[in-house]
């Protein structure tokens, strides 16, 4: 049992609710072509060539799964809400190579050294005991195999984000969005309130985390070129969305036995 086991289950609710909505919002489905290829290129340079064994951590509705799955890799997409992953196996039904895993990405309960790759996009800011995940990523990744993080500072905005956020604020109160549900919204800021991450989670903060779990070394890469593809295939209201935080790509390794 985690150490605050009631967030986390709030936590598990939230996510569930969202599912059947949770495509619709800009940011959780990938589009096809541009932006497919922009998420995937970090993937196909750093996981190695395929077949890697990977875990994929909170897989959601399976859009990232897809991209890992399509470069030949033995993938397991793990998510902890029920309703997350009926949605991920709907969507690939049939696949070989592929399997879904109901279990927390805190403690995944998998066996130590059995990963090439461990994935995972928009996970660490919700982390609960980011710690305890960070030393459980390290255990079951094999030696010299790579942990590929997706994440942002949802908690702060540039000084483009905040001008982004009056001009989408104002917009939304004209011509509400229909999929935004308002009270999801809040729960969600609630929830944020309470997490370690709650005051932001930045690249450079999380670096020695990683560091103090054994990865070494960790490098940042540019999460830009998905911003660009993402305004290549969207209206002005998400174009606008893309500008709102800071985002960034995390490589780190386990080191090689000597």
């Amino acid at each position: 049992m985690t150490l605050n086991h009631d967030l986390t289950e709030e936590i598990r609710a939230h996510w569930s609710r969202r599912a059947a909505t949770f495509d619709m919002s800009f940011g959780h489905r990938i589009e096809p072509g541009a932006e497919a290829a922009a998420w995937a290129a970090p993937m196909r340079e750093h996981l190695g060539p395929a077949p890697r064994r990977v875990l994929e951590l909170a897989c959601g509705t399976g859009e990232v799964t897809r991209l890992i799955h399509d470069q030949g890799h033995d993938v397991t997409a793990l998510d902890f809400s029920e309703a997350m992953l009926a949605r991920a196996r709907e969507k690939h039904a049939g696949k070989p190579r592929l399997r879904f895993l109901h279990a927390d990405a805190t403690r995944t309960l998998e066996p130590d050294n059995s990963y090439d790759a461990v994935l995972c996009r928009h996970l660490v800011w919700t982390l609960v005991e980011p710690d305890a995940a960070f030393a459980d990523w390290y255990c079951i990744l094999r030696p010299g195999g790579r942990l590929l993080i997706y994440d942002g500072d949802w908690a702060n905005l540039p000084l483009a984000g905040r001008v982004a956020a009056r001009v989408l604020a104002l917009w939304n109160r004209i011509s509400p969005e229909p999929h935004i549900d308002g009270a999801v919204g809040e729960q969600h800021r609630a929830i944020m309130r309470r997490l370690p991450f709650a005051a932001g989670l930045r690249a450079e903060r999380l670096a020695p985390m990683l560091e103090a779990a054994g990865f070494s070394p960790i490098r940042q890469l540019s999460h830009a070129p998905i911003a660009r593809a993402q305004r290549q295939t969207t209206g002005l209201r998400n174009n606008l969305r893309t500008r709102l935080y800071e985002r960034f790509i995390l490589l780190a390794e386990k080191p090689p036995i000597a």
